[in-house]
């Protein structure tokens, strides 16, 4: 004889959590790269962690009073047993340390009933009468797939322990700060004439039209943070895996071709500079996390806990448009607005400049110039209002593949083989212009050049 069996929970480590975060609020932080509301069983310790997560979103204390206020604003706050509930829970949790380890608990056993729900909708597929065998694998294999990649948020990883692969003996990880900067250079002079830096507490945004090198502005930028001034630099990578990430990283320190990297097809020299570039990179405080589709509040978790840990002198996202917001929002300019908002939070809260790489609408390849303008981000969202600063990139050898096709509309202008313009569109605090550089393309990399001193706009 069957007997029913409940779902697997433990209405003791969901009170645990909720009653760790009543004792202090600050230990979200710690949880909320991983734990979700959903991932409660029980519809009141659901509804308080909602309450909770709310408040965190908003940047609010949590604490007895301010959570018994959400619910009652909710009007959930007698579903949920009341202040006097709320005084329970703080009861039977004497410290907070232990959080992480409730909210484990929760976790794995959500993800316990979502292995049992997903067994329950392949069992449904197998009873189809579908003579599709291969579409009923297909459609399994989705199931699952689709299971794996909710459960596949990771943690900052240090580039270090990307690159052990590449390097036998991997210098000691740098401990500590060396100091804390009051802005953090690109040591792209040009540039840093203009910004005087990337101040802290801005949001820098660096947007262009796909293959116009925007990834590897981002990435040379974060190289010579790290690298050159020992700035501490969360790299959040929503397009490229990590390893994909940290191969080009290393293929622009090297000067080695990317593929070539990838593959090991060096030569002896090609392969002592790739070696050297490891040494390099593994000893700059870069640090790396490649969850797709990252929500907002798991990135602001994760980027808290490193600050906390280690101190953070700049934050990368790319790029801003594969976020998510918390679903709460009508459409995705709204959603984008919400992005971009928190977004000028975390920098003010880290107090470090957060640069966020940013696609441009089709609108510019309809123009005769197809330089990009701010009125291009304007319908993404409040993007352009929430940036401090506004870089765009710009490359005429990407419209105009050979030299006979340029010298036909510029018949007076040498081929801008290898130039790159970046447009200082919007500087809150300063002057506008544009800064040129050499693009490497096969590198991935950015350079200055002598003569391209920056003009103003």
């Amino acid at each position: 004889m069957n007997e029913a069996r409940l779902p697997p929970n433990d209405s003791d480590a969901e009170e645990a959590v909720i009653g760790s975060l009543l004792i202090d609020g600050a230990a979200i932080f710690q949880i909320t790269d991983f734990l979700q509301p959903h991932d409660f069983y029980f519809e009141q310790n659901r509804w308080l962690f909602e309450g909770c997560m709310a408040l965190y979103q908003r940047d609010e204390a949590i604490n007895q009073i301010t959570l018994a206020q959400e619910l009652s604003h909710q009007q959930r706050l007698e579903s949920c047993g009341g202040a006097a509930h709320l005084s329970y829970l703080i009861s039977i949790c004497p410290t907070s340390m232990d959080i992480e380890h409730y909210a484990r608990i929760v976790y794995r056993l959500s993800v316990m009933r979502q292995m049992i729900s997903a067994g329950d909708k392949i069992t449904a597929i197998g009873y189809q009468s579908s003579p599709d065998v291969e579409e009923s694998l297909a459609k399994a294999e989705s199931i699952l797939f689709g299971l794996r990649r909710t459960q596949g948020a990771g943690e900052l990883t240090h580039i270090r322990q990307v690159l052990d692969k590449y390097f036998e003996e991997p210098p000691p990880l740098i401990e500590g700060r060396v100091e804390h900067l009051p802005y953090v250079l690109s040591s792209f002079p040009g540039l840093d004439e203009f910004l005087g830096g990337f101040q802290r507490a801005d949001l820098v945004i660096i947007a262009g039209r796909p293959s116009m090198g925007k990834t590897s502005l981002a990435l040379n930028i974060a190289r010579n943070a790290a690298v050159e001034h020992r700035a501490c630099v969360a790299l959040f990578s929503l397009e490229m895996a990590r390893d994909s990430l940290v191969m080009r990283l290393l293929s622009s320190e090297s000067g080695v071709n990317s593929r070539r990297v990838r593959f090991g097809s060096h030569t002896e020299d090609e392969e002592r500079q790739v070696m050297e570039a490891t040494g390099i990179l593994s000893e700059s405080p870069i640090y790396v996390d490649d969850t797709p589709m990252i929500r907002m509040a798991e990135m602001r978790s994760k980027a808290l806990r490193l600050n906390f840990e280690r101190g953070v002198d700049m934050v990368i996202i790319d790029y801003l448009q594969l976020m998510q917001g918390e679903g709460r929002n009508e459409n995705r300019v709204n959603e984008i607005s919400y992005i971009s908002r928190s977004l000028k939070a975390l920098a003010r809260e880290l107090n470090a400049p957060v640069l966020a790489v940013s696609q441009l609408s089709r609108a510019v390849e309809w123009r005769a110039s197809h330089e990009p303008q701010l009125s291009d981000l304007r319908e993404s969202g409040s993007i352009e209002q929430d940036a401090d600063v506004v870089l765009f990139i710009y490359r005429d050898e990407y419209y105009y593949k050979t030299e006979e096709e340029w010298i036909a509309v510029h018949p007076d202008r040498e081929y801008p083989r290898e130039e790159a313009d970046v447009i200082i569109a919007k500087h809150r605090n300063g002057p506008t212009g544009r800064v040129k550089l050499r693009f490497r393309h096969s590198l991935a990399r950015f350079e200055s050049i002598s003569s391209g001193e920056p003009s103003m706009l």
